[in-house]
């Protein structure tokens, strides 16, 4: 059986909820137009992403919307029921306890609204991680996840997903183009090269490629799908985000860690891809999974003792020192 899906970038307008969500409507009509079934948008992309970190709660607030009532997630649903299609977005969430999350709302056509939370949010002191993992049925006959950036950094969150059956995970991020403590990671891109991209559209292009895109994804990013055994629709930003220059290279990966389709344009950008899931029960990941031995793991669930909150982690300059005895 074979299932066609998509996965979007995008250049986001920082608190133009209107903009972007003209944006997400488009492609998904033009997604629809290719008969795509399953969607995926980037992290935040409604809301904009990295100048939260500016943000006051106030602020925050006014941009906050609840799950699954509010305005974003309805216009959604209705985008969903329209075109048969499920549909993932990210924003910012107000929890019914008034904590705000970094979520990522997917609608199916049959009315259901699912919610994931980061896991490891650090855009801000105000913004809470969530607790929880995300899998759902599709009427699609596929089993859904959804791992928000740095949440697909973890290998744990990766197998735990598998773990509870995911066949697809959409994987939205903003990423790439991010200055990294990490002097082999990603880089700063010049704001520049971005708003040079229609003179010269090579020499960003060429970033995007990079080590600052593409070759740092690379590195992992189809390392989960295969030794997990699940198809991944990775969205991302595109462009100039507050000061730091995000890298798109949207892709879609099979399960055997294979680059199905993909982009490195300076530009927004719509990748399809028919996903073949009859090669989902024999995938080496799934195969290798039968073999784990979970009476070895229990130093998984263990604290190591230098644990820090994300936020903490993510902005921490202090090398790390590996527990020892």
């Amino acid at each position: 059986m074979m299932l066609r899906c998509g996965t979007v970038q995008f250049h986001h307008k920082a608190d133009d909820k209107g903009y972007n969500m003209s944006v997400v409507e488009r492609f998904a009509r033009e997604a629809a137009e290719a008969q795509v079934k399953i969607l995926a948008f980037p992290e935040m992309c409604l809301t904009g992403y990295w100048h939260v970190r500016n943000l006051g709660r106030e602020r925050l607030e006014q941009l906050a919307e609840p799950v699954p009532s509010g305005p974003s997630t309805q216009a959604i649903l209705e985008l969903s029921k329209r075109h048969d299609m499920v549909i993932g977005v990210g924003l910012i969430e107000r929890g019914d306890d008034g904590r705000l999350f970094n979520t990522y709302v997917v609608c199916l056509p049959d009315g259901q609204v699912h919610r994931h939370r980061k896991l490891h949010a650090f855009e801000s002191d105000d913004i809470a991680s969530g607790d929880s993992y995300t899998v759902f049925d599709t009427p699609f006959g596929v089993k859904v996840g959804v791992l928000i950036c740095w949440d697909n950094n973890l290998v744990e969150n990766a197998r735990a997903t598998a773990l509870l059956g995911a066949d697809i995970v959409m994987a939205p991020h903003q990423t790439g183009g991010c200055h990294s403590r990490s002097p082999q990671a990603m880089g700063l891109i010049d704001p520049a090269l971005w708003e040079n991209r229609h003179n010269d559209p090579e020499a960003i292009e060429a970033e995007f490629r990079g080590p600052k895109g593409r070759e740092w994804l690379l590195r992992w990013l189809p390392a989960r799908a295969h030794d997990n055994g699940y198809f991944l629709l990775f969205a991302n930003g595109v462009g100039e985000d507050d000061g730091e220059v995000r890298t798109g290279n949207a892709m879609i990966i099979d399960c055997y860690g294979r680059i199905i389709n993909e982009t490195w344009k300076a530009q927004d950008a719509l990748v399809v891809a028919d996903l073949d899931l009859g090669l989902l029960p024999l995938a080496t990941g799934r195969r290798w999974i039968r073999g784990r031995r979970p009476e070895l793991y229990s130093l998984l669930t263990e604290p190591q003792g230098h644990e820090l909150a994300p936020r903490q982690a993510r902005f921490s300059e202090a090398p790390v020192v590996k527990k020892t005895g």
